[in-house]
């Protein structure tokens, strides 16, 4: 596990830009297992395609006039227990740090991994994003 002095900074910037924190298996499964509109849930992580792309993008995606009803966010390496039950609504998809997760209704509509993130710049991540905004969310 990091230490929390380390993560400290990515965890306030994510809550900076309107994520909600959960902490545990208990408040992702409170938070996800509301069955009607969207939910974003955002991965977060100390690599540097986090810190250079994920939440750079996903600050910028959660400017546009359409977005998701709720923006949860996890810590992995800080809060596993948190993570792996997040990860457990993005089936089929395998475990990757950063990842976002859209749901709608319950149910994953749309998934950015890792490859989907690194070697990409924010307003690319923001613009992917936004696309399925428009698409899965209400205006």
């Amino acid at each position: 596990m990091y230490d929390p002095r380390i993560v400290e900074p990515m965890r306030t910037e994510a809550r900076g830009f309107g994520c909600t924190e959960l902490l545990s298996a208990e408040d992702v499964h409170a938070a996800l297992k509301q069955p009607t509109g969207t939910a974003l849930v955002f991965v977060n992580s100390v690599c540097g395609c986090a810190a250079g792309g994920a939440r750079p993008g996903l600050k910028l995606a959660l400017q546009h006039a359409t977005k998701p009803n709720n923006v949860y966010t996890v810590f992995a390496g800080q809060y596993k227990e948190a993570t792996a039950a997040a990860r457990e609504y993005f089936q089929p998809y395998q475990p990757s740090s950063p990842q976002i997760g859209l749901l709608k209704d319950g149910r994953l509509v749309h998934m950015l991994q890792r490859h989907d993130i690194e070697g990409r710049s924010p307003e690319m991540i923001a613009a992917t994003l936004t696309a399925a905004f428009d698409t899965h969310c209400a205006k």
